[in-house]
């Protein structure tokens, strides 16, 4: 299974439409938070599977902020990060999962893309497709038999 994971993209629908095309096949489209007008838009132009949930700036929105989710046996935390205090340390986040109990972590609110692994727990933040960051970029995660990894992907010019 190959899931796209975006986050913070404040308008920029575009990039997670060329992000997605540059990882074909994806199985599924993972958005964490401050962007969830543009993973509906992704939505009504492409029939990829989507998860998303709410981040500081989806003011109103009706997506919940945090989810568990599980894909072929490995169970998933989704949230944008912000509720965790990601901007000053992984701790309060990386206690949540262990309290979940899951294999992986995919947060955003940073704008950093970062994978670490901590307490067992794979935490990947795909970074920010937001148009004026100087850097923009996606995750992929792969979930296979053997088990699954992720990699940071810069998004396409």
């Amino acid at each position: 299974m190959r899931i796209l994971i975006v986050s913070d993209t404040h308008g920029n629908d575009t990039g997670i439409v060329l992000a997605l095309h540059a990882l074909q096949p994806v199985d599924l489209v993972v958005h964490c938070g401050d962007g969830e007008a543009d993973i509906r838009l992704l939505e009504s132009i492409d029939t990829t599977a989507s998860v998303r949930v709410a981040g500081n700036c989806d003011v109103g929105s009706a997506a919940p902020r945090e989810l568990l989710c599980e894909w072929k046996g490995v169970k998933v935390l989704i949230c944008h990060g912000d509720r965790y205090g990601v901007k000053a340390g992984l701790a309060k986040l990386e206690a949540r999962g262990c309290e979940a109990g899951v294999q992986a972590i995919l947060y955003g609110h940073t704008h950093l893309a970062m994978i670490e692994k901590r307490s067992g727990i794979l935490l990947i933040n795909p970074g920010t497709l937001f148009s004026q960051a100087s850097f923009q970029s996606c995750a992929l995660l792969e979930i296979g038999d053997d088990g699954f990894q992720a990699t940071i992907h810069p998004l396409p010019c």
